[in-house]
């Protein structure tokens, strides 16, 4: 999670913007890491929790049902 907020924060610096798109125990995580690197409102959607056991077809739904929070984020001023 450190890793892609990161990235996120890369993109957004060069001008690209980008969402973190994380499972839902990482919340927490992911509002610290953001507020320790000074970005506390870097954009991020969260999916729930697992991720590696579901199938391709439940992870196809995962994406749907996120992709409107994704645009959303987009959307908003980072």
């Amino acid at each position: 999670m450190s890793c892609g907020l990161r990235d996120v924060l890369d993109f957004e610096k060069d001008g690209r913007p980008a969402v973190l798109i994380a499972s839902d125990v990482f919340v927490d995580a992911a509002d610290k890491q953001a507020r320790m690197l000074g970005q506390p409102a870097a954009r991020r959607v969260f999916v729930p929790h697992p991720i590696q056991d579901r199938s391709d077809d439940e992870l196809r739904e995962l994406a749907r049902a996120a992709a409107s929070d994704v645009l959303a984020e987009l959307e908003r001023r980072g």
